[in-house]
């Protein structure tokens, strides 16, 4: 298992320095004539709209409700995972009267950063201080911007990441697999977080030695190193020909993703607020989750726990066996959990009352009450 943790390429970080310096410059002249007229008029401050990954997915629905205004804006929303706009900046589109409103996801800290976690942070805090209002999108991303950036005095408040439960739904047939239950991990992993899927395929091969007749799939972007060493994993133990691995996938084809699994697997250390855990809940799937972090908030009595721990310093990863536990109780309780787990979902990360939040929020902002 590696111990690689995560560090921006210099070519990246070169290229993201060169993108910050045009948008300072091109946010400070588009501030000449702010729209007074009472409508949210919104900038989001570079961050990119689209279908594959977290920052552009959100920008994308709230674009749908709030479409962007470069030039004229009354709201600058900032987004952690987006942190172009230098403090500079920032104090002087705020000084004209601009209301800012920041959604802080995690920060950066030893755990999984291997780079400069205080120049990272410092990047993120800016937006953090100044906003006029700041939605964390859970209560472990409010703890950790306070270890990591520092308290602040002015109005927030915790509003998880939300789907649209109307394209995200449970699949209607699942008699159509020959009895095996389908496992689910998903997302972005690079080498730095292999165990992601190594440590559910040594789980699958151990439940399967039980007698559970199952497969896992593998959904998602992943390193060339973090495939070819889960691919080494499976071949090792025996699972290779039951676990797939499907590639990248988009937002159009998401539902069909999820619907297509009995359940979801995620044993990431200290997630911020996954949106892929709220995709699979609103699909009718469990969840196995690795106790850390902002998951177990998301998921409440919707799937099995396995304890881990907290630490800022390294990865608290989860025992074979005991995911392998969590993941046999699930299969045996899967109607019951997956009924839960989608009513909890339509209740509370439903994507029209995510939306709602922001306009009220956002009229008030720009009302002139900023609390």
């Amino acid at each position: 298992m590696t111990e690689q943790r995560f560090r921006d390429p210099t070519g990246k970080r070169l290229v993201r320095g060169l993108y910050r310096v045009g948008l300072d410059l091109q946010a400070r002249a588009n501030i000449a004539a702010v729209r007074r007229d009472g409508v949210p008029r919104v900038y989001y401050g570079g961050a990119r709209a689209g279908d594959r990954g977290g920052p552009l997915v959100k920008v994308a629905k709230l674009a749908q409700a709030f479409p962007e205004q470069r030039w004229g804006y009354n709201l600058l929303y900032a987004l952690s995972n987006a942190p172009y706009l230098s403090a500079a900046t920032l104090a002087r589109i705020k000084g004209r009267g601009v209301a800012v409103v920041a959604n802080q996801n995690g920060v950066f800290f030893p755990a999984w950063y291997g780079g400069d976690c205080a120049a990272e942070n410092q990047w993120m805090s800016a937006a953090h201080d100044l906003a006029d209002h700041v939605f964390y999108q859970s209560e472990f991303c409010r703890r950790s911007a306070e270890q990591f950036l520092g308290r602040r005095t002015g109005p927030s408040e915790v509003l998880h990441n939300a789907v649209d439960c109307r394209r995200f739904v449970p699949a209607g047939d699942r008699d159509r697999r020959d009895g095996e239950f389908i496992f689910l991990v998903a997302g972005k992993i690079g080498a730095h977080q292999s165990y992601r899927v190594t440590v559910p395929i040594e789980a699958l091969a151990f439940v399967r030695r039980q007698g559970l007749v199952a497969r896992l799939r593998i959904a998602g972007s992943l390193e060339p190193t973090a495939r070819a060493e889960a691919m080494a994993v499976a071949a090792r133990n025996g699972v290779g020909s039951a676990v797939a691995f499907d590639g990248p996938y988009a937002q159009t084809t998401a539902p069909t993703v999820f619907s297509s699994a009995d359940a979801f697997v995620t044993v990431t250390h200290n997630d911020s607020c996954p949106s892929a855990v709220i995709e699979a809940m609103a699909s009718g799937l469990p969840v196995v989750y690795a106790k850390s972090g902002g998951v177990p908030e998301l998921v409440g009595d919707a799937g099995v726990a396995v304890k881990t721990g907290e630490s800022w310093i390294r990865p608290m990863i989860p025992s074979v066996h005991a995911v392998a536990d969590a993941m046999q109780r699930v299969a045996a309780q899967r109607d019951t959990l997956g009924a839960v787990a989608r009513a909890r979902a339509v209740e509370r990360f439903d994507l029209p009352l995510w939306i709602e939040r922001h306009r009220r929020v956002f009229e008030s902002l720009i009302g002139g009450n900023r609390g």
